[in-house]
């Protein structure tokens, strides 16, 4: 079995398991619907916060609804390997295209950042039709030599930068087995 099916097959048994801790949601009398608790905790926890400085003098006007967080943590994990459901998602919800999860600690990823760093070229060039942000990730997996050039010709420090989950930049062009990419990155900064 190759390396890359196999880091698919645990993504996919991982993404399996955090879906099977939500609630299971069955009709009740009268056709209501009813959710069981979850096994484990019912979701994210926000860190606690105090400013400790002055706050803006800018307050934002909440004139929209926030996409669910539901809706959005599942178009990113169906983004990383699923073309169909991610399909059906943004159908659903358009503005799905430019949403991001925050996985806890500021790890926050967007449905291009998992199709990106498990090199699934097929749902990133849906979701780049659709209009999502290109980055310097995605455009190492896709091979795009000159656009990665490019980034770190404009700013250098991004040879360093980390992906979500603290994926590399050499990773995405190994994930998408973008040889000439990943050949250029080895030569700004040797990996191993």
């Amino acid at each position: 079995m190759s390396e890359d099916l196999s880091r698919r097959n645990l993504f996919q048994l991982g993404a399996g398991a955090a879906l099977t801790s939500l609630p299971v949601l069955s009709l009740g009398q009268g056709g209501a619907t009813t959710a069981s608790p979850p096994t484990q905790t019912a979701g994210p926890v926000e860190a606690p916060f105090e400013r400790d400085y002055k706050a803006p003098d800018f307050k934002p006007a909440w004139k929209k609804q926030q996409l669910n967080r539901l809706m959005v943590q599942d178009f990113v994990i169906f983004a990383h390997f699923d073309l169909a459901m991610t399909k059906q998602l943004l159908a659903k919800e358009p503005k799905l295209i430019t949403a991001t999860m925050d996985w806890g600690g500021g790890d926050w990823e967007s449905g291009l950042n998992g199709a990106s760093h498990l090199g699934n070229k097929d749902i990133v060039n849906f979701l780049l039709e659709k209009g999502a942000r290109m980055d310097i990730f995605c455009a190492a997996m896709m091979n795009q030599l000159d656009a990665v050039r490019q980034f770190l010709t404009l700013q250098p420090a991004l040879i360093d930068a980390l992906g979500p989950h603290g994926i590399t930049l050499h990773k995405h062009a190994q994930m998408g087995k973008a040889k000439e990419v990943y050949e250029y990155l080895q030569t700004i900064k040797k990996i191993g």
